[in-house]
């Protein structure tokens, strides 16, 4: 008894009712309901609403050929999905093989057609339209799996925003963006005021929410899609901001400043009775005999100003100065 194949969709391409009527059966005794089309631009319709596993493409019809019916149903084909096509034609040299396979087929039968070949043809091509679909699943899961990968390999653990991996990256594609658009960049470099002491009191838990609420005010600092907000190390944060003076940089950094206070994270070991950052911001128009790299020990040297002063301020230092 034949294996039944019921959930296979084929379509039969065929302007000769005998052929049809012959074909037609012998899917039927494999439990397939086959589609039909009498000429080529109906086919093409039929294809693009149903969407067959398999096609039976005669290549003479009675309006365009089947070669031109594969060529199109090529192009009308997803890249997530792929339809298998069998030619049935009359002519049988090398010629008219190779031209179907360069239009886009799948295999080549002689009429008139036997019923043993036509059904052990398709369920050959239906465990290959299986294995193609199962193979396209695979590819977007190891797609999908390899894109999270790298989010994770970007993303900080603990925070959720930019790891220093990422912010390195971003740096150097930055800087050569706005040097390329003649535009300025700046540099924001935070410290949580007084963190260790903050930890020691309270736990590595509470220390943990600490930096993630930290990290929030600082992600929510840098909209734009030239900025980027990552975490720098340990209880430090860094704000990359393209197309940014000095003023526009100041302004940031003062606004993230009085969010972190404002979140009133009590810290008895502190002078300012809540938790605080200090804010290191570093600005340049960029140009071929500069660096990212000193941008960047400019404002670790605002940092470190802004910490010798008091903390829970902003400092700001010209690029390349105290460098």
């Amino acid at each position: 008894m034949a294996k039944k194949l019921g959930k296979l969709k084929v379509m039969v391409v065929e302007d000769s009712k005998v052929a049809m009527k012959a074909i037609s059966g012998y899917l039927d005794d494999i439990g397939v309901e086959p589609l039909f089309a009498e000429n080529g631009r109906d086919a093409i319709e039929l294809y693009r609403n149903e969407r067959p596993d398999i096609i039976l493409l005669d290549i003479i019809l009675p309006d365009i050929d089947g070669y031109d019916v594969a060529k199109e149903v090529r192009k009308l084909q997803g890249k997530d999905d792929w339809t298998a096509i069998i030619f049935l034609s009359v002519m049988a040299n090398d010629e008219d093989l190779a031209r179907g396979i360069e239009a886009g087929g799948d295999d080549y039968l002689i009429k008139p057609v036997g019923r043993v070949v036509v059904q052990a043809k398709v369920r050959a091509m239906y465990r290959l339209v299986q294995m193609q679909r199962a193979l396209v699943k695979m590819t977007e899961q190891l797609n999908n799996a390899n894109q999270e990968l790298h989010r994770l390999s970007m993303t900080d653990g603990l925070t959720g925003i930019a790891n220093r991996r990422l912010f390195n990256e971003v740096l150097v594609r930055e800087w050569r963006r706005c040097l390329r658009l003649k535009k300025p960049m700046s540099v924001v470099l935070m410290d949580v005021d007084f963190f260790k002491k903050y930890n020691d009191k309270y736990g590595h838990q509470a220390g943990d929410d600490c930096l993630k609420a930290v990290a929030r005010e600082v992600a929510n600092a840098a909209p734009r899609a030239g900025d980027l907000a990552a975490r720098y190390g340990g209880e430090e944060f860094v704000l990359i901001l393209g197309h940014t003076d000095e003023d526009g940089a100041r302004w940031v950094a003062n606004r993230i400043r009085q969010n972190v206070a404002a979140l009133k994270m009590s810290h008895p070991d502190s002078h300012h009775g809540v938790v605080t950052v200090s804010c290191g911001v570093s600005s340049v128009m960029p140009g071929d005999d500069m660096s990212v790299e000193r941008l960047l020990k400019s404002a670790d040297n605002a940092l470190y100003l802004a910490k010798s002063q008091g903390r829970n301020g902003v400092a700001y230092l010209n690029y390349g100065q105290g460098g």
